[in-house]
């Protein structure tokens, strides 16, 4: 896991979270289908599926804790965006996909930078569908 702090920008930061949230959902029996899906409506960050059901993941991670836990970044605002951005994926990728009869979720998986490493928050479920 390379220093997520000394990288030099935060998008550089966010790939490294990026990278190291992927492989622990991994090892949480998550199938990644997708990432860095963008579409008209926005950005989905993994498009993945646990056992049946197709999942929605916002990534969020923090170097540290002076504006909250990681997870609380993806307030109503993003929600409604990742909501929007998932609805267009169902109907544009749904039929070729099988994904249109298959249960969806939207979670949120916050990274909370700590001195021996990643904090991981998984929120399963965390938001309703917000059109």
């Amino acid at each position: 896991m390379s220093d997520f702090r000394n990288q030099p920008d935060r998008r550089a930061q966010g790939r490294i979270g990026e990278e190291d949230a992927v492989r622990w959902l991994l090892t949480q029996g998550y199938e990644i289908l997708e990432r860095n899906v963008t579409n008209h409506a926005g950005e989905l960050d993994v498009v993945a599926k646990e056992g049946e059901t197709l999942c929605f993941l916002e990534i969020k991670a923090r170097a540290t804790d002076t504006f909250g836990p990681a997870i609380a970044a993806v307030d109503a605002r993003k929600q409604r965006k990742i909501s929007r951005a998932a609805a267009l994926y169902i109907a544009m990728k749904g039929s070729a996909k099988g994904l249109h009869n298959c249960p969806c979720r939207f979670d949120v998986l916050g990274l909370d930078w700590q001195e021996d490493g990643w904090r991981y928050t998984l929120i399963r479920d965390a938001f309703p569908f917000a059109g």
